[in-house]
């Protein structure tokens, strides 16, 4: 007995067949799962909601101290102790690790506190999420960043910078934003005195001064998503004036 026929000829099938599977490769390689550690910060806050609200990732896991209170189907929140990370080694296996931890020497009370929370906390975090099989790493930095720089904060961020730089990462971006403008939970009376001079100083930052301007911490939120949704590879080092034009990029695009 001739099996059924379904009217279609061999070659015109094939191309179905092949249309069908390069849609579920498309598929595939769009969903991909991100690990957010700072999502209660000032970017890593806004960087939580773009990640959510985008197609990009099928699942967004935080590692956070206490509970945020915010629920999304794409949204897989664990209460870690970031003092043992490794307890938590599962959390890491995501395609894209997102950085965002960061804290000030006065909140923090000493400059060993602030070390424990600007570079042991995000370097676990980097180191575990390679030995997991991670492929991008994007961390929140900042401007003036080096080992060697005179300032303790900016000694500690370029250390940093350093040591997540050897890991075995195919894509490694670090961002360094200038001051930056947002409502925190907890106020920073220097900084918001440093922002308002900056902004009434704001005419003058132009040309080569153009990195040291202020920038909204929703802009590197949005440079940041933007990166991560590009082709970018190896390393990278974003300026401040650099991730302005990037998120500027990305709000035309959006309009």
């Amino acid at each position: 007995m001739n099996e059924p026929s379904d009217g279609l000829h061999g070659e015109t099938r094939n191309e179905i067949q092949s249309e069908a599977q390069r849609a579920k490769q498309h598929e595939t390689t769009k969903a991909r799962s991100a690990l957010l550690v700072g999502a209660s910060g000032l970017i890593g806050g806004h960087l939580l909601d773009r990640l959510l609200d985008d197609d990009t990732w099928s699942r967004i896991r935080i590692l956070v101290r206490r509970p945020l209170g915010r629920e999304h189907p794409k949204l897989d929140e664990r209460i870690a102790d970031f003092e043992r990370l490794s307890d938590h080694a599962s959390a890491f296996a995501v395609d894209d690790i997102f950085c965002c931890l960061g804290t000030t020497i006065k909140k923090a009370g000493s400059q060993d506190a602030f070390r424990q929370v600007d570079y042991v906390y995000p370097f676990e975090t980097a180191r575990l999420g390679a030995e997991a099989g991670a492929e991008k790493l994007l961390v929140v930095s900042s401007l003036g960043a080096a080992p060697d720089a005179r300032s303790f904060y900016l000694q500690v961020k370029g250390q940093l910078e350093q040591a997540l730089g050897r890991l075995p990462y195919a894509t490694t971006i670090f961002l360094r934003p200038s001051l930056l403008l947002g409502v925190r939970e907890e106020p920073r009376p220097l900084e918001t005195f440093l922002g308002g001079l900056a902004r009434g100083l704001w005419w003058l930052m132009i040309g080569p001064l153009g990195r040291y301007r202020p920038i909204a911490a929703e802009l590197v939120a949005d440079a940041m998503l933007t990166v991560a949704r590009s082709d970018a590879s190896g390393k990278q080092i974003l300026e401040s004036d650099t991730i302005r034009a990037i998120a500027g990029r990305r709000g035309r695009h959006r309009r």
